[in-house]
């Protein structure tokens, strides 16, 4: 068979040249979070844009396979700021986010979320969660997201968390009832950078700030790098990604993990 047949037949199987076998491609479940009110400053929030649209790049690149879900199904909503079409300017640089949303079909994958309720954990590969205002206010006291969690990790799956998605690992367990981060190395929103985002609007954001409540945990290490620059750490099967500068890096870890 012609090398370059073969190239095009798997392109027009896949959508994509880089997928290593178009008959069992890798697939990652991308968990966002539904939109929220925040208990603290009474805004709308939701998931943080580059955290979602970076990642998939970086998956969709490496051939994968990606679906996005969220925990209740139903419309999504990203955070203000970091929307590249506010008028704060804070994310206008964000070309690959700017370009999702102005992608029917991409925008579509946001319109009507399945939700997690009926995951088949064996379909896929990894887990991925996004990060945002809105995981702190819906994902810290999801029991069936926590459960989720660990089955993932449970069932040898890579499992990837990013920025504020990481309040999970405050609270998910896993079969034998010990914290999933329990002898782990991990990462998520520094104090530092909470200090940074609550000086910017003039008032606390958070209903808790994750560094100083994993610190608290016994039996785990928290790192964090410097402040809002890209630091993601993969310790197993576990990967985190510190903030919204970080979710690429840590798909990269989990694409390493998981392989091509």
């Amino acid at each position: 068979m012609d090398v370059n047949d073969g190239r095009r037949h798997a392109a027009s199987m896949s959508g994509n040249a880089n997928v290593t076998d178009p008959r069992a491609p890798r697939r990652v479940l991308m968990i966002v979070a539904n939109p929220a009110t925040s208990p603290t400053t009474g805004w709308p929030v939701g998931f943080w844009w580059s955290e979602l649209t970076h990642p998939y790049w970086a998956f969709v690149e490496a051939g994968y396979e990606v679906e996005i879900r969220s925990p209740a199904g139903g419309a999504l909503q990203g955070d203000a700021y970091s929307d590249p079409e506010h008028d704060s300017g804070y994310s206008a640089d964000d070309l690959l986010s700017r370009g999702f949303k102005h992608s029917p079909r991409h925008a579509a994958l946001l319109e009507d979320t399945a939700s997690i309720a009926d995951v088949d954990v064996a379909r896929y590969d990894a887990v991925f969660l996004v990060g945002g205002q809105s995981p702190m206010v819906t994902f810290t006291e999801d029991a069936r997201l926590h459960a989720l969690v660990a089955r993932f990790y449970e069932a040898g799956k890579v499992t990837a968390l990013v920025c504020h998605a990481t309040c999970v690992l405050l609270r998910a367990r896993g079969s034998d009832g010990e914290r999933l981060v329990a002898g782990k190395t991990w990462t998520g929103f520094a104090d530092s950078e909470e200090q940074v985002a609550d000086a910017v609007v003039g008032q606390k954001l958070q209903p808790f700030w994750i560094e100083q409540e994993a610190r608290a945990l016994e039996g785990t290490n928290f790192v964090v790098g410097p402040a809002f620059r890209e630091h993601a750490v993969r310790d197993g099967r576990l990967v985190t990604g510190q903030q919204q500068n970080s979710g690429a890096a840590a798909a990269r870890l989990v694409i390493e993990a998981v392989g091509r």
